[in-house]
């Protein structure tokens, strides 16, 4: 028997589908063998002489499947079966979800050849009245279903938070999803009698959308939502008052994302999560912000070549990177947002950033100093906004750059 049951061809499943459809089949909960250097393996049902297969993790991902001492080959026989015209073949739905926009989305648009579509809100879902704030929106796309449920589930809310994540820097303005971990905080909930209503609440939204599963897109709400060119939509800055609109390209730039060799979409997507997190942390400290954005960007360089140097002052040899960090922080944006003059105000970003997360100084915002246009604050500042606008900007142009390079070979 091989050591190792995880088929090559079992590659693009996502692990998290295959540990449930192994729990579904074998049974859990999974088991610990107690030793502390055994820790990256889970068995199931339990360990020891009950241990049917093993479950070995490197990283974030399942690497292995091992026999166990109870091992069933009948068994395991269905569960490649159930693997290769279930899990790897299913039926093609439509998943849908609730996402949250800065801009109010009073009409649908469709891509027509990704299969992703926007649409208002169920009207009986709970809306603000204003044009400033997140306003509820759904969200549909194509979805590989299966006969477990509790696998389509998993790969519904995971499709739709990356689509959402993705959004965030195709669209203009906040795209969002509700936390994973929803926080408890104190809010006014209006006034009444000249008070205040101070009550402790929860981060959390709900509302109604019907079936989160449908064999068919939804039909067209409202308008079709206004389509801008490339140049002009990317060219707004702040809120006029309208409604969500549109790049021409937005079809173009999901199918390109989806087109992403494995690993390079591996990449783009933690560099989507990057961007997400500067803007969640952006309320609470600016300081945590920069160092996302920057992460954003890092998410997508190439580490430099690693030699060993000689350094005189520590009197031995130590590993140098060439190129190093900042280096290839400025090369990426010299890729991807041309500037070449720009070249010294990378460079500060990048020390700006390198003091944050070593520990030896913070923006001047989070340390309560921020007054008016005084600097060193109004310099932080610009820099946090520059970073942020260039970042937005050059993930884009990544994302059609990897899609034009794979043509090519």
């Amino acid at each position: 028997m091989a050591k190792n049951l995880l088929r090559a061809d079992w590659a693009e499943l996502d692990s998290e589908d295959l540990r449930l459809l192994l729990e579904t089949r074998i049974g859990g909960p999974g088991q610990y063998s107690g030793d502390p250097r055994d820790r990256n393996r889970l068995y199931l049902p339990l360990a020891d002489s009950s241990c049917r297969v093993a479950l070995r993790f490197q990283g974030n991902r399942l690497s292995a499947i091992e026999p166990g001492r109870n091992f069933d080959r009948t068994e395991w026989a269905r569960i490649q079966a159930d693997i290769d015209n279930d899990l790897l073949a299913g039926q093609i739905k439509i998943g849908r979800d609730l996402g949250f926009s800065a801009f109010r989305v009073d009409g649908w648009w469709r891509g027509t050849k990704s299969g992703v579509q926007i649409l208002p809100a169920p009207r009986r879902a709970p809306n603000i009245e204003s044009e400033a704030g997140e306003h509820p929106f759904l969200l549909e796309f194509p979805l590989q279903v299966t006969s477990v449920a509790k696998i389509t589930n998993a790969r519904r809310l995971r499709g739709h938070r990356k689509l959402m994540l993705l959004l965030n820097v195709l669209l203009m303005g906040r795209i969002n999803v509700q936390p994973i971990q929803p926080e408890h905080f104190w809010a006014n909930l209006g006034w009444k009698r000249n008070k205040p209503q101070i009550r402790w609440v929860q981060h959390w939204y709900f509302a109604d959308i019907g079936n989160v599963i449908r064999i068919n897109p939804s039909p067209p709400t409202g308008s079709p939502l206004e389509e801008l060119s490339p140049p002009d939509y990317y060219t707004q800055r702040g809120h006029d008052g309208k409604a969500l609109r549109v790049p021409t390209d937005l079809d173009e730039s999901i199918c390109c994302y989806r087109s992403l060799a494995p690993e390079h979409r591996d990449k783009f997507d933690r560099a989507l999560f990057w961007m997400d997190i500067a803007a969640r942390q952006w309320t609470t400290s600016m300081s945590s912000s920069f160092a996302s954005l920057v992460s954003a960007v890092e998410s997508l360089t190439e580490r430099g070549e690693t030699h060993v140097v000689y350094c005189r002052k520590c009197r031995g040899e130590r590993s140098h990177d060439a190129p190093g960090l900042t280096e290839l922080f400025r090369r990426f944006f010299e890729t991807y947002a041309p500037g070449r003059s720009l070249r010294e105000r990378r460079s500060e970003m990048y020390q700006l950033r390198s003091g944050i997360l070593h520990g030896s100084g913070l923006i001047s915002f989070d340390e309560g100093r921020a007054f008016g246009w005084d600097p060193p604050w109004r310099n932080q500042n610009d820099l946090h906004q520059e970073l942020w606008s260039i970042t937005e900007v050059a993930l884009r142009n990544w994302l059609k750059g990897q899609v034009r390079e794979a043509k090519r070979q």
